[in-house]
């Protein structure tokens, strides 16, 4: 898929971590399930990205926010 004009932010809390990603969703990739989001390693840009959709995001940032992965920090 072709991500060239999408636009990547990265987390104002990531300061300059050497283990930062950039998130996109882009009005390009629309499926049947809704958007794709984006997610790509900020020192290697040009390496592989990981789509997922609209549900798995959303269950992702649920997650983020309930502290599930508080034990991986």
């Amino acid at each position: 898929m072709e991500l060239s004009h999408a636009t990547w932010r990265k987390s104002r809390h990531s300061g300059n971590g050497a283990n930062c990603v950039e998130v996109a969703a882009t009005d390009i990739a629309k499926t049947a399930a809704g958007r794709l989001f984006f997610v790509r390693d900020s020192k290697n840009p040009q390496r592989a990205v990981l789509a997922f959709t609209s549900l798995e995001w959303n269950a992702f940032i649920g997650g983020v926010k309930s502290g599930e992965f508080d034990h991986l920090a």
